[in-house]
């Protein structure tokens, strides 16, 4: 399903090339192509008008013909900690999507949405159980952005990191994401480098190999949650379209052609993939690859019952991934007491 249609162009879907394209053709120079990117994504301004240095006809066009793609924030929330705060954004279409800055030491983050909804169907992804409505344009994908790095300006702190993480499958929505990450990415506006920019997969193989070819040098983290195909597919639906040994290859391939080590995620769940056989599995399936386990446990869910692994179950698992030479973290939990960790997001359980 494509994305939402608009009869009013939305700034943030053009490149900037096709800035340069658009203002041409209304019989301007690149110049002021020019200081119309740097008016959105240097100065963030949220109404072209405000842009400095445009000529009144020109501001008027643009205020005619266009809009800055400005997200409404239907709700805002933060966690009890202090270091999360979620997002439920509106889009012209009337249908929303959650966002979610978090801060961690020196850094702040936000998780984006690239997707209403998710396709992919992970048993214990809330974003999964509500199923897929559209996806994204890419400029609906760059407003989460610019909506949390106005927020932190404001505070006099600069957004460091992105993590394509929050609902839906950047994979299953390839051209929009990376279109939205050029524009992110610009060194005249946001400038942000692409080893700031995390992408997270449920295991998109043929985007991975899209991934490669380009020779995007994203953090690739892929979710992977079961050893052997049997145990992947339990939680993971997409997983019988591609093997694991499609996925590690499409991994293994990324790694080595771009010299970039690869993020495996691992939610932990009671009784589940949390055991010291599942352990030695994943030991072996990534040995000899550049990776890195990202240990998660379980967050709740209200369509899925299971339970997070114990701590004891933690340290023997990552205890084990080690006698692989396998680094692993076990992630830090954010904003669960407002659903806004990984796997929680979905507009029909925001609240």
């Amino acid at each position: 399903m494509p994305a939402a249609s608009n009869t009013t162009l939305n700034l943030y879907d053009l490149n900037r090339v096709e800035m340069r394209e658009l203002l041409d053709g209304w019989g301007y120079s690149d110049y002021y192509a020019g200081l119309v990117w740097a008016g959105l994504y240097r100065d963030l301004a949220t109404d072209p008008a405000a842009i400095q240095g445009l000529k009144p006809d020109l501001s008027a066009r643009l205020a005619r013909d266009s809009v800055p793609g400005i997200l409404t924030v239907r709700s805002r929330i933060e966690s009890e900690d202090g270091h999360t705060t979620k997002y439920l954004l509106g889009l012209r279409d009337d249908q929303a999507i959650e966002t979610v800055l978090m801060y961690f030491r020196g850094r702040a983050t936000v998780c984006v949405s690239t997707q209403v909804g998710c396709a992919m169907g992970c048993v214990f992804c809330a974003t999964g159980q509500m199923g897929f409505r559209r996806h994204l344009s890419a400029g609906e994908i760059v407003a989460q952005v610019l909506h949390i790095a106005r927020f932190l300006r404001a505070r006099g702190e600069v957004l460091r990191n992105i993590v394509l993480m929050g609902m839906g499958e950047p994979l299953h929505n390839y051209d929009a994401t990376m279109a939205a990450m050029e524009t992110v990415m610009d060194h005249r506006g946001l400038a942000i480098a692409p080893r700031f920019i995390t992408l997270s997969t449920v295991g998109v193989v043929p985007g991975i190999r899209r991934l490669t070819e380009e020779r995007r040098p994203f953090r690739l983290a892929v979710s992977l949650h079961g050893a052997t195909d049997a145990e992947r597919l339990r939680l993971v639906p997409t997983a019988r379209r591609w093997s694991l040994t499609e996925l590690i290859n499409a991994c293994r391939d990324y790694s080595e052609t771009l010299h970039r080590r690869v993020f495996f995620e691992w939610a932990l769940i009671h009784g589940q993939n949390d055991s010291p056989e599942q352990a030695h599995a994943l030991g072996r399936l990534l040995h000899g690859l550049d990776a890195h386990v990202n240990l998660i446990p379980l967050n709740p869910t209200q369509g899925y019952e299971g339970q997070p692994a114990d701590l004891r179950a933690i340290r023997l698992f990552q205890s084990i991934l080690a006698e692989y030479e396998l680094p692993s973290t076990v992630r830090q939990r954010r904003g669960i007491d407002v659903a806004a960790g990984c796997g929680q997001l979905a507009t029909t359980l925001a609240r």
